[in-house]
């Protein structure tokens, strides 16, 4: 995976060097499924949890002091922490073009004041456009989709972790059903190495999905002389959250992603859950990153401006 470049302008601008023809999309209206699923089914149901479909709108905001917290943690080195909101916006009929919308702004850290809007079409062929507001220059610019292994926001996680990595992408095979039997990781702060906004974090992971039943499935990338060649997923057997993607390499792991993952109570469906933290670790370097939600900036369905997914908002983020 390439390592992130100081100026934010390039973390965003690379373009994907391959395409895919889609060949079956996940409608926003998938049902909940009954029976025995095959593995493509359940990593679509992955899918529609990991873009709140189930809603028309989800928001990770900022409550008073409460923020999500973004920690970056070098081997070796203190630990870093950007500060950000995220909103995605569903709210699109199916003969529109467009078929969600991504903003992401960052509040403090190297990144404050930048702000990404990422716009996913219906058709799944289609790039997904992006405009960047750079608070240097006071300006947005627009870039093409970026590789699916550029370093999200310069973190262990990549654009294709985050956004950009489709069912298509990968193929799966199931390998089975069992018990989730392990905590969740999360970075163990050395005395010394606490900011400000790391203090109130948990100081140890998530053990409450441990004896819940999980679907393992393994993806195998159809990308060419990829960063991994295949990832087993560990999945909630209810919600279909996942809680857990091994990477491997080789043969050998190189990146573990948890996802802690935390009821709405907005709806009855079981897909109606949404993040707790995000933890991440690539095993050749150490380096961990670790976005923790604080359960109180969780929104569903509010209410929004009519222009809150546009340029206008862009240009509006304070320094």
């Amino acid at each position: 995976m390439r390592q992130p470049v100081r100026a934010s302008v390039a973390a965003f601008a690379l373009a994907t060097t391959v395409s895919f023809t889609a060949t079956a999309t996940v409608p926003k209206d998938l049902p909940y499924p009954s029976g025995d699923l095959t593995a493509d089914q359940v990593m679509d149901q992955v899918y529609f949890v990991n873009h709140f479909y189930g809603f028309d709108n989800y928001a990770i905001t900022k409550q008073g002091r409460d923020i999500t917290v973004l920690v970056i943690k070098r081997e070796g080195a203190r630990p870093t922490t950007n500060t950000l909101e995220r909103y995605l916006n569903n709210d699109y009929p199916a003969d529109d073009a467009i078929k969600a919308e991504d903003l992401a702004i960052f509040r403090s850290g190297k990144l404050k004041g930048t702000g990404m809007l990422i716009t996913d079409y219906q058709d799944d062929a289609k790039s997904q456009s992006y405009m960047i507001w750079l608070p240097a220059l006071r300006k947005i610019r627009r870039f093409a989709e970026p590789s699916h292994d550029d370093a999200w926001g310069g973190s262990d996680f990549t654009f294709g972790d985050v956004t950009l990595r489709k069912p298509f992408h990968e193929t799966h095979e199931m390998l089975g059903k069992e018990t989730f039997d392990d905590c969740l990781g999360h970075i163990a702060f050395a005395d010394g190495e606490h900011t400000r906004y790391t203090k109130g974090l948990p100081e140890s992971g998530a053990c409450e999905h441990k004896g819940k039943e999980i679907y393992k499935i393994k993806s195998t990338t159809k990308f060419e002389n990829w960063w991994y060649d295949s990832r087993i997923t560990y999945i909630d057997a209810k919600t279909f959250a996942d809680y857990r993607s091994e990477y491997f390499k080789n043969g050998e792991m190189v990146k573990v992603i948890d996802r802690n993952w935390v009821p709405l109570g907005k709806s009855d469906d079981p897909r109606a859950v949404g993040w707790g933290y995000w933890y991440g670790k690539t095993l050749a370097t150490g380096n961990q990153t670790w976005a923790v939600i604080p359960s109180n900036v969780n929104a569903v369905d509010a209410s929004y401006q009519d222009d809150w997914w546009s340029e206008k908002t862009l240009r509006k983020i304070k320094r």
